[in-house]
């Protein structure tokens, strides 16, 4: 199978997207002047948006490639929640698992943007881990999907808010492995070592070091270091993203051994705008190209290709399939 035969397969595919949602607000400008309140900037707006952000993010580029989605997640019951909620269905996303809990307030990160540059971010948000009674309401919302659904690929989307507790990975992975369905996850510290035995594991340079508790010198570090993450959690493939150096995989068994184990892929030529989202479109894309039947090496490879993409612009935006597609 080829890469382009991979990437169309995935029309057919659908996606459970488990994890951290949150609102991506922006807010757009120009600078003319500093303040003569103290030396700031000034920036007189011209725009204002709104995106589904974090696990949501995940599941825009889940759609943005083709394929069908569920997400899966708890929120504030708060106006963000709703507005979150409303751009959900706006894009035709199953949220049959996109649960409230009553004061929980939902993660808002707002982003002022000058022309291209980020300036600034200011996040409102909480990451105290959800009730064990929501987790058991998620855990049910979302067998009922596996149940009713077809299901290709299980992705979770951790942004250490509190959703992903141990209980709904472990329940929700031995479910998908019964089930013979692929489990992906994109990590973060807290989590790190929660996800034991899944299909992909996806952490970045910054969270290999976190999750390990040592320094990585690149590259000559990363096989030892990724020697120990395979030993502790044995994923089927790791791949680590290096931001401008590219991504590292590491797939120690099964076939293609020889040229995906400890490879380094260079990354994609690209006008680095923002690299805000970049790891979503990754995961995302990983995901559904595990679950389209790719090899490991076509995994990382048409991954990497997403990730220029969308670097290329400002904010948190999506995969362009056609230019996907023409890259590849």
């Amino acid at each position: 199978m080829t890469k382009k035969e991979a990437i169309k397969n995935i029309a057919n595919l659908s996606a459970l997207v488990v994890g951290d949602v949150m609102l991506d607000s922006y807010l757009f400008g120009t600078v003319e002047r500093l303040s003569p309140e103290a030396p700031v900037p000034v920036v007189l707006m011209s725009g204002r948006d709104e995106r589904a952000g974090g696990a949501g993010n995940v599941a825009r580029n889940v759609q943005a490639l083709g394929a069908k989605v569920h997400i899966a997640t708890v929120i504030g019951n708060d106006s963000a929640g709703e507005r979150l909620q409303d751009l959900f269905r706006a894009s035709s996303m199953g949220d049959s698992a996109f649960l409230y809990e009553e004061g929980r307030i939902t993660t808002i990160k707002t982003r002022i943007i000058r022309d291209n540059e980020h300036m600034l971010r200011v996040d409102e948000e909480s990451d105290k881990a959800i009730s064990n009674q929501t987790a058991k309401k998620l855990i049910e919302a979302c067998l009922k999907i596996m149940n009713n659904s077809k299901i290709d690929v299980v992705i979770f989307e951790d942004y250490d808010k509190g959703v992903l507790t141990p209980e709904i990975i472990k329940a929700l992975t031995d479910e998908a492995k019964k089930r013979g369905i692929p489990v992906t996850v994109d990590p973060k510290l807290r989590g790190f070592f929660n996800y034991p035995g899944v299909d992909l594991f996806k952490p970045n340079i910054q969270e290999l070091r976190e999750g390990l508790q040592r320094d990585i010198d690149l590259p000559m570090g990363l096989p030892d270091a990724l020697n120990e993450l395979h030993n502790k959690l044995s994923p089927k493939i790791s791949i680590t993203t290096l931001g401008s150096h590219g991504m590292w995989i590491h797939c120690p068994e099964g076939e293609n051994t020889e040229e995906t184990s400890h490879l380094h892929i260079k990354s994609r030529p690209s006008n680095v705008i923002d690299v805000s989202g970049a790891g979503d479109t990754v995961i995302a894309t990983a995901s559904l190209m595990l679950a389209a039947g790719a090899t490991p090496l076509q995994i990382a490879e048409v991954a990497n290709i997403a990730a220029g993409q969308v670097c290329e612009h400002s904010g948190v935006v999506t995969v362009d399939l056609e230019q996907l597609i023409a890259e590849v």
